[in-house]
Protein backbone atom coordinates (compact mmCIF):
# COMPACT_ATOMS: atom_id res chain seq x y z
CA UNK A 1 0.00 0.00 0.00
CA UNK A 2 1.43 3.39 -1.00
CA UNK A 3 2.15 5.95 1.68
CA UNK A 4 -0.71 8.42 2.04
CA UNK A 5 -3.42 6.10 0.71
CA UNK A 6 -5.85 4.11 2.84
CA UNK A 7 -6.38 0.43 2.15
CA UNK A 8 -9.85 1.14 0.75
CA UNK A 9 -8.45 3.83 -1.60
CA UNK A 10 -10.41 6.66 0.00
CA UNK A 11 -9.09 9.76 1.73
CA UNK A 12 -9.94 10.17 5.39
CA UNK A 13 -8.69 10.59 8.92
CA UNK A 14 -7.07 7.18 9.28
CA UNK A 15 -4.17 5.91 7.24
CA UNK A 16 -3.27 2.24 7.56
CA UNK A 17 -4.56 2.18 11.12
CA UNK A 18 -2.45 5.19 12.20
CA UNK A 19 -4.29 8.05 13.86
CA UNK A 20 -3.88 11.51 12.36
CA UNK A 21 -1.88 12.80 15.33
CA UNK A 22 0.47 9.79 15.22
CA UNK A 23 0.99 10.25 11.50
CA UNK A 24 1.63 14.00 11.89
CA UNK A 25 4.10 13.31 14.71
CA UNK A 26 5.86 10.70 12.57
CA UNK A 27 6.30 13.18 9.76
CA UNK A 28 9.43 15.24 9.90
CA UNK A 29 9.26 18.93 9.13
CA UNK A 30 10.88 18.23 5.74
CA UNK A 31 8.18 15.69 4.86
CA UNK A 32 5.41 18.00 6.02
CA UNK A 33 6.82 20.86 3.94
CA UNK A 34 7.10 18.54 0.93
CA UNK A 35 3.36 17.81 1.20
CA UNK A 36 2.45 21.44 1.96
CA UNK A 37 4.58 22.99 -0.80
CA UNK A 38 2.04 22.57 -3.63
CA UNK A 39 -1.09 23.82 -1.80
CA UNK A 40 0.82 26.72 -0.21
CA UNK A 41 2.25 27.70 -3.60
CA UNK A 42 -1.19 27.56 -5.23
CA UNK A 43 -2.90 29.56 -2.48
CA UNK A 44 -0.04 32.09 -2.52
CA UNK A 45 -0.26 32.42 -6.31
CA UNK A 46 -4.02 32.92 -6.19
CA UNK A 47 -3.58 35.53 -3.45
CA UNK A 48 -1.01 37.43 -5.54
CA UNK A 49 -3.23 37.25 -8.62
CA UNK A 50 -6.20 38.54 -6.60
CA UNK A 51 -4.08 41.39 -5.24
CA UNK A 52 -3.00 42.28 -8.78
CA UNK A 53 -6.64 42.30 -9.90
CA UNK A 54 -7.53 44.46 -6.93
CA UNK A 55 -4.79 46.96 -7.82
CA UNK A 56 -5.43 47.06 -11.58
CA UNK A 57 -9.11 47.10 -12.50
CA UNK A 58 -9.98 44.67 -15.31
CA UNK A 59 -13.19 46.63 -15.96
CA UNK A 60 -11.03 49.20 -17.79
CA UNK A 61 -10.94 48.03 -21.43
CA UNK A 62 -7.53 46.67 -22.41
CA UNK A 63 -6.05 46.88 -18.91
CA UNK A 64 -5.40 43.12 -18.91
CA UNK A 65 -5.49 42.53 -22.64
CA UNK A 66 -8.31 41.06 -24.67
CA UNK A 67 -9.77 37.55 -24.63
CA UNK A 68 -8.42 35.69 -27.68
CA UNK A 69 -11.81 34.11 -28.50
CA UNK A 70 -13.47 37.51 -28.38
CA UNK A 71 -10.73 39.06 -30.51
CA UNK A 72 -10.52 36.26 -33.10
CA UNK A 73 -14.09 34.95 -33.27
CA UNK A 74 -16.22 37.64 -31.63
CA UNK A 75 -17.64 35.24 -29.02
CA UNK A 76 -17.45 35.22 -25.24
CA UNK A 77 -15.68 32.07 -24.02
CA UNK A 78 -16.64 30.42 -20.68
CA UNK A 79 -13.79 32.32 -18.99
CA UNK A 80 -14.69 35.77 -20.32
CA UNK A 81 -15.43 38.03 -17.38
CA UNK A 82 -13.48 35.85 -14.93
CA UNK A 83 -10.93 38.56 -14.13
CA UNK A 84 -13.72 41.08 -13.61
CA UNK A 85 -15.52 38.58 -11.37
CA UNK A 86 -12.41 38.19 -9.18
CA UNK A 87 -12.05 41.99 -9.01
CA UNK A 88 -15.71 42.31 -8.00
CA UNK A 89 -15.27 39.63 -5.33
CA UNK A 90 -12.20 41.49 -4.05
CA UNK A 91 -14.55 44.44 -3.51
CA UNK A 92 -17.16 42.10 -1.90
CA UNK A 93 -19.67 42.69 -4.72
CA UNK A 94 -21.03 39.19 -5.34
CA UNK A 95 -23.86 40.41 -7.60
CA UNK A 96 -21.44 42.19 -9.92
CA UNK A 97 -19.15 39.12 -9.90
CA UNK A 98 -22.08 36.90 -10.91
CA UNK A 99 -22.93 39.39 -13.65
CA UNK A 100 -19.35 39.18 -14.96
CA UNK A 101 -19.13 35.37 -14.99
CA UNK A 102 -21.92 33.40 -13.36
CA UNK A 103 -20.32 30.00 -14.03
CA UNK A 104 -17.10 30.99 -12.21
CA UNK A 105 -19.02 32.33 -9.20
CA UNK A 106 -21.14 29.16 -9.05
CA UNK A 107 -18.01 26.97 -8.99
CA UNK A 108 -16.26 28.97 -6.25
CA UNK A 109 -17.71 26.91 -3.36
CA UNK A 110 -16.44 23.69 -4.98
CA UNK A 111 -13.02 25.23 -5.63
CA UNK A 112 -12.82 26.48 -2.04
CA UNK A 113 -13.94 23.12 -0.61
CA UNK A 114 -11.36 21.14 -2.61
CA UNK A 115 -8.61 23.63 -1.74
CA UNK A 116 -9.37 23.54 2.00
CA UNK A 117 -9.50 19.72 1.97
CA UNK A 118 -6.15 19.65 0.12
CA UNK A 119 -4.46 21.99 2.60
CA UNK A 120 -5.84 20.15 5.65
CA UNK A 121 -4.96 16.71 4.27
CA UNK A 122 -1.44 17.87 3.39
CA UNK A 123 -0.98 19.29 6.88
CA UNK A 124 -2.10 15.95 8.33
CA UNK A 125 0.40 14.09 6.17
CA UNK A 126 -2.01 12.64 3.60
CA UNK A 127 -1.59 12.97 -0.15
CA UNK A 128 -5.06 14.27 -1.09
CA UNK A 129 -6.67 13.29 -4.38
CA UNK A 130 -10.35 14.26 -4.71
CA UNK A 131 -11.56 10.89 -5.99
CA UNK A 132 -15.02 12.07 -7.04
CA UNK A 133 -13.46 14.79 -9.21
CA UNK A 134 -10.95 12.43 -10.85
CA UNK A 135 -13.53 10.64 -12.99
CA UNK A 136 -14.34 10.81 -16.69
CA UNK A 137 -18.05 11.61 -16.06
CA UNK A 138 -17.05 14.63 -13.97
CA UNK A 139 -14.79 16.02 -16.70
CA UNK A 140 -17.26 15.24 -19.48
CA UNK A 141 -19.99 16.98 -17.49
CA UNK A 142 -17.75 19.96 -16.75
CA UNK A 143 -16.75 20.42 -20.40
CA UNK A 144 -20.38 19.96 -21.46
CA UNK A 145 -21.54 22.59 -18.96
CA UNK A 146 -18.85 25.02 -20.17
CA UNK A 147 -19.84 24.51 -23.82
CA UNK A 148 -23.54 25.04 -23.03
CA UNK A 149 -22.66 28.15 -20.98
CA UNK A 150 -20.55 29.52 -23.85
CA UNK A 151 -23.25 28.90 -26.46
CA UNK A 152 -26.07 30.34 -24.35
CA UNK A 153 -24.15 33.48 -23.34
CA UNK A 154 -23.55 34.24 -27.04
CA UNK A 155 -27.20 33.89 -28.10
CA UNK A 156 -29.69 36.79 -27.89
CA UNK A 157 -31.79 35.22 -25.11
CA UNK A 158 -28.68 34.55 -23.03
CA UNK A 159 -27.08 37.96 -23.52
CA UNK A 160 -27.58 38.62 -19.78
CA UNK A 161 -24.84 35.98 -19.16
CA UNK A 162 -22.26 37.86 -21.26
CA UNK A 163 -19.75 39.96 -19.30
Amino acid sequence: VAAGVRRDGQDGDELLGMAVTERAAALGEDSRWALMRAPVTMVGGLTLASAALYARDPHVPGSWGVCPSLLLFGIHCPGCGGLRAVNDLNHLDVAAAASSNLLFVMFLPLIAWVTVRWVVASWRGVHYVPKRLETAPFYIGLVGLMVVFMVVRNLPFGAWLAP
